[in-house]
């Protein structure tokens, strides 16, 4: 998987890249990261990349000309004209992209980002991830290159690029050979249910002792002891989890009847 990422601060990227598992993983080459600064693009001596959107209003705006040779440079092609008129019926997530590498634009306007949506980003080849920043990216851009816009939060940022690392964090780890299968299965929203708790040494900490089961040695009993945690957190913490599993049928006979029971316990 290569990551390309449109920025006008990609030191803030950079530093992603160069510590803990990501870096591990481009050191084995099974991660790629390209830093795109936009800046590099802008038609003037000062490397102007912003200015006032027409018809008025607070802030700046990102300018289409950088943008677009930024993207150009990275390998993103531009969608004919029509596009528009292809944007009259909403897209669905992925279910229309073209045939070269996929652009993201991080934006509180986007599809909310899911764990789904990270499962298919990674298993492409490579994005390409356009950062904004003051009150966004001209519009042109939008119609011309981006595939996807993604917002990973009912909530408004100061830049694309904390978004950009959120989307990269959680498709990175996805891709094959980064880290052991068994821990991504095991994770919350795998399953359409929050992870259980867990715990390691001590066997006592602060007076609070390990659940007994857990020390028992017996897997089945652990299983059954997880999974109803499983349930019961997400009961608690996320019940509209519950509700969308019930709703699209995901969940077994067994997590249906400990939801029952947990519901009218």
């Amino acid at each position: 998987m290569k990551y390309t990422v449109l920025s006008l601060f990609p030191e803030i990227i950079n530093a992603f890249f160069a510590n803990s598992i990501i870096a591990k993983a481009m050191d084995r080459g099974i991660i790629e990261y390209n830093p795109v600064n936009i800046r590099d693009f802008a038609l003037d001596k000062h490397k102007t990349c912003d200015d006032a959107p027409y018809g008025g209003g607070p802030g700046m705006l990102m300018l289409a000309e950088p943008l677009a040779r930024a993207l150009e440079f990275a390998g993103a092609n531009a969608y004919s004209e029509n596009f528009m008129q292809r944007r009259i019926e909403p897209l669905v997530f992925g279910s229309e992209k073209k045939e070269n590498i996929r652009v993201i634009y991080l934006s509180p306007s986007g599809q909310p980002f899911t764990q789904e949506m990270a499962k298919e980003l990674a298993c492409e080849k490579e994005l390409i991830l356009v950062c904004g920043r003051y009150e966004g990216i001209d519009q042109r851009i939008i119609d011309r290159y981006i595939d996807d816009e993604i917002s990973i939060g009912d909530y408004i940022l100061s830049s694309g690029e904390a978004a950009a690392l959120a989307v990269i964090d959680a498709t990175y780890r996805l891709v094959d050979g980064v880290i052991c299968p068994e821990s991504v299965i095991e994770e919350s929203f795998s399953d359409g249910l929050l992870e259980y708790p867990q715990f390691t040494r001590p066997e006592v900490f602060d007076t609070i002792k390990v659940p007994e089961v857990l020390l028992s040695g017996h897997h089945e009993k652990i299983r059954l002891w997880r999974l109803e945690k499983k349930v019961e957190k997400t009961l608690l913490q996320r019940p509209d989890l519950i509700k969308q599993g019930r709703e699209l049928g995901i969940f077994n006979k067994e997590i249906n009847n400990l939801i029952d029971r947990l519901t009218n316990s």
